[in-house]
């Protein structure tokens, strides 16, 4: 762990945490919170020996914790990579993120893994845990996880890069009953994504429009992978993590338990499945091709209320970049995915400033129900004697453009969006890690996240 900076005395924030907002201010004392303060406090309150960054009109929400990145290291590092997507992430707010697994070479072993986690603590300046990936004959491997070091193991229950398209129904009844992880998948029936697939190439070529992406990967091919791992978890009482829900019906496969803990069976959406529909792929095109694919209004208008009601439990981003020559092309041959994770909080704010969710539900959906649903140790609250993980947020008009981008990619599919709140200060475990428009140069790097679980806890009561 690097040298932690001098004392950080936030002051005279509007705080937003565990379902309240109110005027209080935080001190950060060697990596922690040590005390939140409610009401206004006087300067003569305050010591000299903190660096005070007054936080008077602005918010401060613990920080964003991104279950699913693709940061592409290693083997894809032209795309991007951790040291930028980690920067990027800071820039948005986002101090802590997951990892999937499916680079070159994939994930799916525990020195591979390790590996990762290396790269990562020499070069986040975020916290940091990285999935492992299924495939159909590593299910011994997986078996040795310990469930307290890793986040959980990816299962591509559809398309997927190299090796890891897990579709041997023995292999996913193995995962199910025998893996002590949490189970997170990627739900899309690979045979009704080939038929459809088939049927669109002959009818439009093979440069049909992009609009026909939501039609092949549809519906039916979400809600039959999905239904089919609801069914597995709950006959072999798996801890299941269904990753990018993007159809209304599959709601219906998810319920609302009060206490997360004890809710077998979690639901993820990504921002893009709540802020895009199928109108806007006659002005976006490719930019917003993601597997699985932007569908209908209806879809976004039910996947929200899905969140508001606490059927479904997170908002993530699935930053998946691809450079703009990979992106160009049809329905068939533009690459799938694209990078999200600086712009993840704007989006929920303005979706806040629109109506769809409270202050308060944006911070329970991107810091405490992810903190909650992994067990992260010390995360995802304003909370004394928890890691000083803080973003705070100014009230100010600014607009997307390649030049305040930090991806390596070099495009976003949000460039010309016009938002109401902005990043001022990002805090990863005590240290300001990005401050007004700049990632800190000298910014000591992030921590590995550790979970509060047990083997036990995840393969349910025996």
């Amino acid at each position: 762990m690097k040298t932690m900076q001098a004392p950080i005395f936030i002051k005279d924030a509007t705080i937003v945490n565990e379902g309240r907002s109110f005027l209080g201010s935080v001190l950060v004392l060697n990596g922690r919170i040590a005390n939140v303060f409610e009401g206004q406090l006087a300067d003569s309150e305050v010591s000299d020996e903190v660096t005070v960054i007054d936080a008077k009109g602005k918010y401060l929400f613990p920080g964003v914790i991104d279950d699913q990145v693709h940061f592409r290291e290693p083997g894809i590092t032209h795309k991007g990579d951790i040291e930028e997507g980690a920067r990027a992430a800071v820039a948005g707010g986002v101090t802590s993120f997951m990892d999937m697994p499916n680079v070159k070479p994939p994930s799916t072993t525990i020195e591979l893994l390790e590996e990762r986690y290396k790269i990562a603590s020499e070069r986040s300046v975020a916290n940091y845990s990285f999935y492992i990936g299924a495939t159909n004959d590593n299910v011994e491997e997986l078996k040795k996880v310990d469930p307290k070091k890793v986040c959980g193991a990816k299962v591509f229950m559809g398309s997927s890069t190299g090796n890891m398209l897990v579709d041997k129904e023995e292999t996913l009844k193995k995962i199910f009953s025998e893996v002590p992880l949490l189970i997170a998948t990627h739900c899309e029936d690979e045979a009704t994504i080939k038929a459809n697939t088939a049927a669109y190439k002959e009818k439009y070529g093979e440069d049909a429009d992009v609009k026909y992406h939501p039609e092949i990967r549809s519906e039916e091919a979400c809600f039959l992978s999905s239904s089919f791992a609801v069914e597995l978890a709950k006959k072999y009482d798996a801890r299941l993590h269904v990753l990018h829900l993007s159809t209304a019906k599959e709601m219906e496969l998810f319920e609302k338990v009060d206490d997360i803990s004890k809710k077998r069976i979690t639901g993820e959406v990504c921002v893009h499945h709540i802020w895009f529909d199928d109108k806007d792929y006659a002005t976006k095109g490719t930019a917003i091709k993601w597997n699985p694919a932007i569908k209908k209004q209806s879809d976004k208008e039910g996947i929200r209320k899905a969140l508001n009601e606490g059927v479904v439990d997170v908002i993530a981003t699935d930053h998946a970049p691809h450079t703009w020559d990979e992106k160009q092309g049809g329905c068939f041959t533009a690459m799938s995915g694209g990078p999200m994770v600086q712009h993840s909080l704007n989006v929920m704010l303005e979706l806040q400033k629109q109506g769809v969710f409270t202050m308060e539900k944006v911070v329970d959906l991107m810091c405490h129900k992810p903190a909650q649903l992994f067990n992260v140790e010390e995360r995802g609250y304003i909370r004394e004697g928890y890691y000083a993980d803080l973003v705070l947020v100014a009230k100010k008009s600014w607009e997307v453009a390649k030049k305040n981008l930090m991806y390596k990619c070099g495009w976003s599919p949000l460039e010309g969006q016009k938002f109401s709140y902005k990043v001022d200060t990002t805090i990863v475990n005590g240290n300001i890690v990005y401050r007004q428009n700049r990632v800190e140069r000298d910014a000591p790097m992030g921590m590995r996240l550790t979970f509060d679980v047990a083997s036990d806890s995840i393969k349910g009561e025996e």
